[in-house]
């Protein structure tokens, strides 16, 4: 792929990072213990959500503690990626890891719902590098032919972290504290960060360049703006009120700034251009609406299987495991064959496909669904997901210059965790909605006093059988309910998934051509 002439000279093909490649297991290992870190968060959490929110607030507030981790690492996403294409990928990666262990540290130490709220958006600045960022080096590192054989590994990382997560957090939840579900990133943390030091070592560029902060600033309102306008709209405020007017007004001027500086500032945090490649305009929108599905839906099994099955937090994280399982082997298998035969378009199809069904066979969970039926949706599910997320950034890694790695990258998880953190609020808000109205339906005299009784787990479990059977059942419709409205978009992802372009993967002679070429002027650089 052409790039303009002001960007050839900023990466060159150095013997030393050739002969680094020597040492790929080792790179490797700290790469993915760095990532698991991150996954492992993601997923340690979500089984004791409802032990945390019942602890310091309500389970009315339970898709904020998500939905600010989801907000802050997508807005920050794109600031990762290009940091790093300027500042090179090892401190930026560093520093991603310091964040993300501070604000862990803090969040075990939150006092009430507003500390964890923030701490987590923290986490989220942190995470959201983390995770950007280990992609990236691997693109520095392996050629894309080659690509999908390790991308698989990284699937088992998640699918590592989606097995022992849950159990751990329910282990931490039930025997120590929930507070412990963070503080176990302090030690992992330590241990990444010194990995990184000993074992990556990356050429970083002595030219230095202005960072968009304008852009930065423009995104993260118009962003926030409107997420608010999801979560608030219909619940907090009408949807006709000013405040929402006003923000979704507010949110869609700020993003349409965002553009326009975008196209007129000297290193923009989104290049526009990636724009004019199909490959990154198609894989952008079915992240995005894989992770709105997917993001948005999934949070809801905890609850399901501790509020309606009345399972333990860490029964919880056991019967999660075929969710897991479904991620884990897919993701390797799907990475092994495309390594093999240099083809991917097929896999986020039959990924998306699934993910559907999957979906779709959990809009019929019910207070006494057999288990075994459970455990075939989310399987299913599982199996979905593995074949759509590593396969979408492969794709776009393989069609842009060296140079614009970071930004490509980046940009790929930012709609993908837009969409997630879209997701989140849609969907928190069709599951609050659609159970008030399930409780307002059952107890038309004294929903208001139901509703009070069911802010926390313990005070559903207090309540007289017959009342208890009847606000299991109202929980257990409207996770059906958020379910099923979330078909239609992995529907659309599906369709979406036909119109990727399959481009022929790059090997390591055509990235070390497209390399030396692209080094028409030698800038100094040192290895970091």
């Amino acid at each position: 792929m052409s790039t303009p002439d002001s960007a050839r000279a900023e990466f060159v093909f150095d013997p030393e990072v050739a002969e680094s490649r020597k040492h790929l297991r080792w790179i490797l290992s700290a790469l993915m213990l760095t990532m698991l870190l991150a996954a492992l968060d993601q997923t340690i959490v979500s089984t004791a959500l409802p032990t945390i929110t019942s602890d310091l607030g309500g389970l009315q507030e339970l898709s904020w503690v998500i939905t600010a981790y989801l907000l802050a690492s997508t807005a920050s996403t794109p600031i990762w990626g290009k940091l790093s294409d300027l500042y090179g990928r090892k401190v930026m990666l560093q520093s991603a890891v310091a964040v993300f262990v501070a604000a862990s540290m803090l969040a075990g130490l939150s006092q009430n719902m507003a500390q964890l709220i923030g701490t987590r958006a923290l986490q989220g600045i942190g995470g959201g590098g983390i995770m950007v960022l280990v992609m990236a080096v691997i693109a520095d590192l392996i050629p894309p032919r080659d690509r999908g054989r390790y991308a698989g590994l990284f699937g088992a990382v998640f699918g590592l972290s989606s097995v022992i997560g849950p159990l751990l957090g329910g282990f931490f939840t039930e025997q120590l504290s929930w507070r412990w579900i963070f503080y176990i990133n302090v030690p992992l943390g330590i241990a990444a960060f010194a990995a990184l030091a000993i074992f990556l070592h990356l050429p970083v560029l002595h030219e230095k360049k202005p960072i968009d902060w304008l852009g930065s600033a423009l995104l993260v309102a118009g962003v926030t703006m409107v997420l608010l306008v999801t979560v608030w709209g219909g619940q907090e405020y009408d949807w006709t009120s000013p405040t929402i007017i006003g923000l979704a007004l507010g949110g869609v001027a700020a993003l349409a700034l965002f553009v326009w500086h975008e196209l007129r500032t000297e290193e923009p945090i989104v290049p526009m251009s990636l724009f004019s490649n199909r490959v990154f305009r198609v894989s952008s929108m079915v992240g995005f609406i894989v992770g709105f599905a997917m993001f948005g839906s999934i949070v809801y099994l905890s609850i399901y299987f501790q509020v309606v099955r009345g399972a333990t937090p860490t029964q919880a994280g056991l019967m999660l495991l075929p969710l897991m399982l479904g991620i884990l082997i897919t993701s390797i298998l799907s990475g092994q064959l495309i390594a093999r035969m240099g083809r991917y378009k097929m896999f986020p199809i039959i990924g998306t496909g699934l993910a559907a069904v999957g979906i779709y066979m959990m809009s019929k969970l019910g207070v006494d669904s057999p288990y075994w039926y459970n455990a075939l949706a989310m399987f299913i599910l599982g199996a979905g997901l593995g074949n759509v997320m590593q396969t979408l950034v492969l794709a776009v890694q393989n069609t842009v210059a060296p140079q614009q790695m970071g930004a490509a990258t980046s940009g790929s998880t930012f709609f993908r965790s837009i969409g997630g953190s879209f997701g989140t609020a849609f969907f928190g808000a069709v599951w609050t909605a659609r159970l008030a109205a399930e409780l307002n339906a059952a107890f038309p005299g004294g929903s208001g006093q139901i509703g009070d009784a069911t802010s926390s787990i313990g005070s559903i479990q207090a309540l007289p059988p017959d009342i208890q059977a009847t606000v299991l059942q109202a929980f257990a419709d409207a996770i059906d309910t958020t379910f099923l409205v979330a078909v239609p978009f992995m529907v659309v992802a599906f369709l979406l998934a036909w119109l990727l372009p399959e481009v022929r993967l790059k090997t390591k002679r055509d990235v070390e051509n497209e390399l030396a070429d692209d080094a028409a002027v030698p800038l100094p650089m040192s290895l970091d």
